[in-house]
């Protein structure tokens, strides 16, 4: 038994078919998530035994750094800042000059830097100097790079502290542009208010 389609559906098929073959395509431009930003307030790091003291915001934490890729950190005042809303979080490593010529010190950070060379557009670095006798590099790293902004300080004769800001996701420097502009803030926020301690 053979059933025919009505003709006003084979033409409804027919008219829906010629018209979407002559619409044009208009790609739309690749959108992220709004992100809502807290407003900028800031706290004091002051702990017993640690040889610096810096502001950071209220909207992260300072979490005690202690394992260094499975190892344990060299010395106890490693620390990373946290920022749960953000995914992010500043690692921050520290070691004393005379342990370490200052030579090899900076080699080291530079190295770090440069190994995000090879997926980089570019890497950008400015010199810093504070009124609190805290001197060294801010690096800015362009592309879809592991972590797009970091530094490192020192008074050249026995601190030097490095920092480098991470995200837990997949590198995407159009998507990520917004935190990281937000972050880098509190970064420099807390360079500029870095005091060594002790002699």
């Amino acid at each position: 038994m053979h059933t025919r389609t009505p003709a006003f559906l084979l033409t409804a098929i027919t008219l829906i078919t010629a018209l979407a073959c002559n619409s044009t395509f208009t790609p739309r431009p690749r959108g992220y998530y709004k992100i809502s930003f807290p407003e900028k307030k800031y706290q004091l790091f002051d702990q017993p035994g640690y040889p610096y003291s810096f502001e950071y915001p209220v909207y992260a934490n300072v979490v005690k750094d202690s394992t260094f890729f499975g190892g344990e950190t060299e010395n106890p005042w490693w620390i990373n800042i946290n920022f749960p809303q953000f995914g992010g979080r500043v690692y921050i490593s520290y070691k004393i000059v005379g342990q370490y010529k200052l030579d090899k010190l900076l080699n080291d950070a530079f190295n770090m830097t440069n190994k995000h060379a090879v997926k980089a557009n570019g890497i950008d670095d400015s010199l810093m100097v504070t009124p609190n006798g805290v001197h060294g590099m801010f690096f800015k790293v362009a592309g879809d790079v592991a972590t797009a902004n970091q530094f490192f300080v020192t008074d050249s004769t026995r601190h030097f502290l490095r920092g480098a800001l991470y995200f837990d996701a997949t590198p995407n420097q159009d998507s990520l542009a917004p935190v990281n502009a937000f972050l880098v803030e509190d970064m420099r926020h807390m360079i500029n208010t870095l005091k060594w301690k002790g002699k």
